[in-house]
């Protein structure tokens, strides 16, 4: 019986694999930074909403 081999994949050239990589590097470092400043954000407004929070509470305990 013969093969089916039109499913494979072509071998890449080292060239070829070099730029894979490199792209996926970049994509992966975007990633990260965009992940950093996301975590940033996140904190800086809990901290924002926490003080808002003790400032309402504090008005509270006056009032």
């Amino acid at each position: 019986m013969a093969e089916d081999l039109s499913f494979r994949r072509k071998p890449l050239t080292p060239e070829q694999r070099q730029a894979r990589d490199a792209a996926r590097r970049i994509e992966a470092e975007q990633a990260m930074r965009d992940h950093q400043e996301a975590q940033r954000a996140f904190h800086a407004n809990r901290e924002r909403l926490r003080a808002e929070r003790l400032a309402r509470e504090a008005a509270a305990a006056k009032g």
